[in-house]
């Protein structure tokens, strides 16, 4: 999961409602925004660069439940994210659990890419908040780990996913290459699969055949954000492209150092966007596994995903000059398509390698 040096602004006191309505993520990808329309209520955004004016400030101790899940809303809705941030698509039962999920990851990953700790105090900082994890129903600590507590109780949540996605944090302390494909895998293993898993279970989806499925949208849906953030990413000292493909296209760091879209760097990224293509169309039969809003939600998602590896296509594989998103004219199409047709599904059940 990639850190954006993003950071939270609240009072010191706690805090109620939300920082702004101008932007709400949602589950592995989709932003759907309340921003300026009533008719058209969600934006769909796969930015992941937070308010440059935000300023970081203590966090409050929470006076009550009701204080902490305010406290975990107001953090999410501050963000940009590709992972799960609850949209009005979640029904209003479940999307203080999906704030307090939320809120816990992205602390976890503001720590594992905070500017100036030294990898060793990264390392100490994610070991402690591992640790109140696994203490949080006891002896919970703070806002996010009060509200997480009760998330964990009421809806019987698996900490290991959590766990997981810590784990995931501590690699990012330490790895920032990645030497072949299947070694990205198995990253997104960790970064990406525990996120749709826990938004099924807060949904009482818990089979093996739709986590499955949600592990290939979620792999996909991250692969597509290290695609379009090549330049970011790499401005940042990390690399998501694998070793082994950079080789094999004769692509160097120098070329992605001077942002130079040579051939074969085009080539490269033609071919972790097929792969990455496969991915999703492997698991698009995942919406129509899933009754009411949540269906919506996930084609929604889909289509977005797909929307951003056909941008970087158009583009000419420059993502260096311009990072392809989501505009606010894709808008109406990803809308109409998420209401009248469905994901075109691909029979292959194994992730693809080379």
């Amino acid at each position: 999961m990639q850190g954006k040096n993003i950071v939270l602004c609240v009072d010191n006191a706690p805090f109620r409602g939300v920082l702004s309505r101008r932007r709400v993520a949602v589950f592995s990808g989709l932003r759907l925004n309340l921003a300026d329309s009533n008719i058209i209520n969600y934006l769909i955004c796969m930015d992941t660069l937070a308010d440059p004016a935000a300023v970081s400030r203590p966090v409050p101790a929470a006076t009550s439940l009701d204080d902490a899940f305010a406290y975990c809303e107001a953090l999410t809705r501050s963000h940009y994210e590709n992972f799960p941030v609850g949209s009005r698509l979640i029904p209003a039962r479940i999307r203080p659990h999906v704030y307090s999920i939320y809120a816990f990851a992205r602390t976890a990953d503001d720590v594992a890419d905070e500017p100036g700790l030294a990898q060793a105090e990264r390392t100490r900082r994610l070991d402690e908040w591992d640790a109140k994890l696994a203490s949080c129903t006891v002896a919970p600590e703070g806002p996010i780990l009060t509200a997480l507590a009760e998330t964990i109780r009421s809806q019987q949540l698996p900490r290991r996913h959590l766990h997981d996605l810590l784990h995931a944090f501590k690699m990012d302390v330490v790895t920032h290459r990645h030497g072949t494909f299947n070694h990205l895998l198995s990253y997104c293993r960790y970064s990406a699969a525990p996120v749709g898993r826990l938004i099924l279970h807060l949904f009482s989806y818990t089979d093996a055949r739709r986590a499955y499925l949600s592990d290939l949208i979620c792999t996909a849906l991250q692969l597509a954000n290290f695609w379009q953030d090549i330049a970011i990413d790499f401005s940042r000292g990390r690399i998501y492209l694998p070793r082994h493909d950079m080789d094999r296209f004769c692509v160097t760091e120098d070329d992605l150092a001077k942002g130079r879209p040579t051939d074969g760097f085009r080539a490269l990224l033609t071919c972790e966007i097929e792969r990455t293509r496969l991915l999703f169309q492997k698991g698009a039969e995942l919406p129509d596994l899933v009754s009411g809003r949540l269906k919506y939600e996930l084609r929604l998602t889909w289509l977005g995903g797909m929307r951003i590896l056909d941008k970087i296509h158009t583009g000419g594989y420059d993502v260096f000059s311009c990072r392809p998103k989501i505009e606010k004219r894709d808008i109406p199409s990803l809308f109409l398509n998420a209401l009248f047709r469905r994901p075109r599904a691909c029979k292959e059940s194994r992730f693809p390698t080379l």
